[in-house]
């Protein structure tokens, strides 16, 4: 599952950091993502006052900071402070991305689903914001270069080596060419 740090702020006090790992792209026209929070959490009170986060992808570099962010609140730490990260300013007037984070996200909360332990923040994605470094000479998004955490089972890992794309197992292989045998007629290769 990726991992995730969101932001969040309320109107009032100073922004927060929570990992996230029950994340993903839910729709493509709008474009949206789901994060769900559980209600004792301190972020789910800022995300239901103002509705607003961003969500920042971290790499392996930044383990041990999403670590934290995921097992301390936001009421008794400053993240922030305690982690080292750097709160940047985004351009819809939102919570800070997170300037360590190579791919962010700034979110507006579209629909909330109670769904038992958990509430489901559905949220339109405003604005996407990609490092340089992550951008391949045909303008393509390079993911795999960002050196990208993931979570599973309470374990981070490196995302590693890709192993397709989408479609390639429908793809057909191109046929040989037909070669002309000693008669001169055509067969098959």
């Amino acid at each position: 599952m990726p991992v995730v740090l969101v932001a969040c702020q309320g109107r009032d006090g100073p922004p927060n950091l929570l990992t996230v790992v029950w994340t993903g792209i839910v729709c493509s026209r709008p474009p949206l993502l789901a994060i769900a929070v559980t209600p004792e959490r301190h972020s789910h009170a800022l995300l239901l006052e103002t509705g607003r986060f961003s969500v920042n992808l971290p790499t392996t570099a930044l383990v041990r900071a999403v670590d934290l962010c995921g097992v301390t609140s936001g009421r008794d730490v400053d993240k922030w402070q305690r982690t080292g990260l750097t709160p940047a300013a985004g351009t819809t007037g939102g919570p800070p991305l997170v300037a360590e984070c190579p791919v962010n996200l700034e979110c507006r909360v579209a629909r909330r689903l109670e769904l038992g332990s958990h509430t489901l923040f559905i949220a339109e994605i405003e604005q996407v914001h990609v490092a340089a470094a992550l951008i391949d000479g045909k303008g393509r998004l390079a993911l795999e270069r960002a050196g990208l955490l993931s979570w599973c089972h309470g374990h981070y890992y490196a995302l590693g080596r890709q192993l397709g794309h989408f479609g390639f197992s429908v793809r057909r292989k191109p046929r040989r060419p037909r070669r002309a045998s000693a008669s001169g007629q055509r067969r098959e290769g």
